[in-house]
């Protein structure tokens, strides 16, 4: 590990803390997305208000404080620090070093920007230095071609389909696991 560069910290882009108050308005308006949502999660998509996502946050920051198996990062422009979206690595299984990674850019138009390849090269970078994790594992609903393509190019493999796992528009669809090892990772040619 190079202790000289920085771990939150990219070119254009850095993982930081939640702010209740200005982030809960911001991510109030990416909620009323449904294809944000739906390509995000297999969850019901459904609009979520300030306060409720306020509510959200004190529950994400207690189950990261408590179970020690969650961190999870707003990303955030270097150059004026507004929100564009959220990093996490969840379900983290100490014992045999893997967890879940999922990340999410809320308004289109930061789409695109190579902010997520950034926030996704910080957030391995932790898992597999900071935190000796040696798997991670990406969930992508089958219809998210765009986040399917993302995870390979970082050097994500398929390695399951729970099939027609999931409902969306009166059609079944895979929800794809896909997943990195740290070898796998350290392999890959540096950016």
């Amino acid at each position: 590990m190079n202790m000289e560069i920085p771990l939150f910290e990219g070119k254009q882009i850095c993982l930081a803390p939640i702010d209740h108050e200005k982030d809960a308005e911001i991510e109030s308006k990416w909620t009323h997305d449904a294809e944000y949502l739906r390509m995000l999660s297999p969850e019901l998509a459904r609009p979520l208000s300030p306060a409720q996502l306020k509510k959200k946050y004190e529950e994400i920051e207690k189950d990261a404080e408590e179970g020690n198996r969650l961190f999870y990062f707003t990303i955030r422009l270097c150059a004026d620090d507004r929100l564009i979206g959220f990093g996490k690595l969840a379900w983290i299984d100490w014992s045999n070093g893997g967890c879940m990674i999922q990340l999410g850019i809320g308004d289109p138009s930061d789409r695109g920007c190579g902010y997520g390849t950034e926030a996704l090269g910080l957030l391995l970078r932790l898992a597999f230095e900071e935190l000796s994790l040696y798997r991670l594992v990406a969930l992508v609903p089958e219809y998210n071609q765009r986040a399917l393509n993302f995870f390979n190019k970082a050097g994500f493999v398929e390695e399951a389909r729970r099939r027609q796992a999931l409902n969306r528009d009166g059609r079944r669809w895979d929800l794809v696991h896909l997943s990195l090892l740290r070898p796998e990772w350290e392999a890959l040619p540096v950016a």
